[in-house]
């Protein structure tokens, strides 16, 4: 489902930028969001993505159905996606099982990509997720100790680069409808496409340093207690992003070894 998303759009600027809220929390007095509430639900996103991947690695991957589990768990989890994104209130609803969907559709994905590329990149599945879980943890503490700030100079860097990105892989799909192929594609494996996915995995690195930050925002702002679901929700778009944009990259480097 995310393999052609460019980047985050559950959080952004506009999320919590000038709003108290007041008027939604005239019928939740207390309730409140918290940045301990929010990486409290990121963390029950974490675990149900996690566990329904291993159910999929394990199981799907090895059934016949498997093509119809990825792409039922990937349109799925892009329909509560886009619900919970129009619809925030809905977040505590809706959060879980996008996750476990997305974890379905990861799995399956994975466990395909990692029989393929199994002589020339053992692993390949496993060196992603533990790349993945790097450079997420890195990026938190480079936000933590305040050794990177969000800046507006950095937000409108990342802003900009998401959307070139997000055209670049609207046109691929679109164009791959007719069996073009554009160049940097995933069979790409050249230097320069390589290079490239380089860039794309920093942009979604970097835009953890934007989420941690929105989710600041909105506590300090004193968002309706949902908003934890729904920041919870927006921090697991970009990991997700994150991942499969690293997946890919690990990929164009294993067809550079032929």
């Amino acid at each position: 489902m995310s393999l052609f998303k460019s980047g985050n759009p559950a959080l952004n600027d506009n999320t919590f930028e000038d709003r108290s809220f007041s008027g939604e929390l005239l019928a939740l007095e207390g309730e409140r969001m918290t940045v301990r509430g929010a990486a409290g639900k990121f963390g029950a996103m974490l675990v149900m993505l996690l566990a329904s991947a291993t159910f999929a690695w394990y199981r799907i991957a090895q059934s016949a159905e498997v093509g119809a589990w990825i792409w039922g768990s990937a349109i799925g989890a892009m329909i509560l996606a886009f619900v919970i994104i129009f619809k925030k209130s809905w977040a505590p609803y809706l959060a879980l099982g996008y996750a476990m969907l997305e974890g379905f559709f990861l799995g399956s994905l994975s466990a395909l990509v990692n029989a393929m590329y199994a002589e020339r990149f053992p692993g390949i599945a496993s060196q992603a997720v533990l790349l993945t879980a790097g450079v997420a943890l890195s990026m938190f503490a480079l936000y933590y100790f305040r050794i990177i700030r969000a800046t507006p100079l950095l937000t409108r860097v990342i802003t900009v680069s998401m959307m070139g990105i997000a055209v670049f892989y609207l046109l691929s799909l679109v164009m791959g409808l007719f069996g073009v192929q554009l160049p940097f594609s995933i069979a790409d494996s050249s230097p320069l496409s390589i290079g490239i996915s380089v860039f794309i995995v920093g942009i979604a690195a970097f835009r953890l340093i934007l989420d941690f930050d929105n989710i600041e925002q909105g506590a300090a702002a004193g968002a309706p207690k949902y908003y934890e679901w729904y920041s919870a929700f927006g921090l697991t778009l970009t990991i997700v992003w994150l991942y499969l944009e690293i997946l890919k990259l690990l990929i164009k480097i294993a067809g550079s070894r032929r």
